[in-house]
């Protein structure tokens, strides 16, 4: 319980993270000083992005220097995106576009919907040299992450171009996800009329 309150992760899914991400961050000793253990690394960067803490917090419950956390935490999540990367975000096939397609009908009563999209600011502190080009209409530096999901909240597409102030539209206007839906190079299913049997219900 005390595992999953700090790290926001069941330990069987932390497990599999380290078994998973090992090779990709796993240092040998030098002489002068011990490497870090994986299951470190990972528990630092996982703490850091499920919660608010701040580099001196992870420093003082983790007993890990902060210029060293600053290294962890890119490292680590690269490491996570380039192992998972080619399993958890990929295009669907026309039959799998018409299987997510049954989950929104059936499970969320939406008919005709193969996805729901999205944008959301991420807060993050001002790149260098950056003026006020990350710099929001809410009032902080963020970037803007775009999803497409699935009828399981599964990743279908990702983009985090978008900046500043640029609305849902803008950045959608911009995507590659809209180019794919102009040329029909993302494998849609052929289009259905709407009957009768497609009203939502009460």
């Amino acid at each position: 319980m005390v595992f999953l309150q700090f790290l926001k992760m069941e330990p069987a899914m932390f497990d599999e993270l380290v078994q998973r991400v090992r090779p990709r961050i796993e240092k040998h000793d030098a002489k002068m000083r011990k490497a870090l253990p994986p299951g470190l690394k990972l528990a630092i960067t996982v703490r850091f992005l499920a919660s608010s803490d701040k580099y001196p917090s992870l420093v003082y419950s983790l007993h890990v220097a902060r210029n060293t956390i600053s290294f962890i935490i890119p490292e680590v999540c690269q490491a996570i995106v380039e192992e998972y990367k080619d399993e958890v975000i990929t295009c669907p096939t026309s039959p799998e576009w018409t299987s997510i397609g049954e989950i929104f009908r059936d499970r969320w009563n939406v008919p005709h919907a193969v996805g729901a999209l999205d944008g959301k600011h991420v807060a993050m502190r001002k790149p260098a040299k950056s003026s006020s080009l990350y710099y929001n209409y809410k009032g902080f530096f963020s970037v803007v992450i775009m999803t497409l999901l699935d009828g399981d909240y599964k990743f279908l597409w990702v983009d985090i171009s978008g900046y500043r102030s640029m609305f849902d539209a803008q950045i959608f206007n911009d995507s590659e996800l809209k180019e794919c839906l102009e040329d029909n190079s993302i494998g849609f299913p052929e289009l259905s009329p709407i009957s009768e049997h497609d009203a939502p219900t009460p």
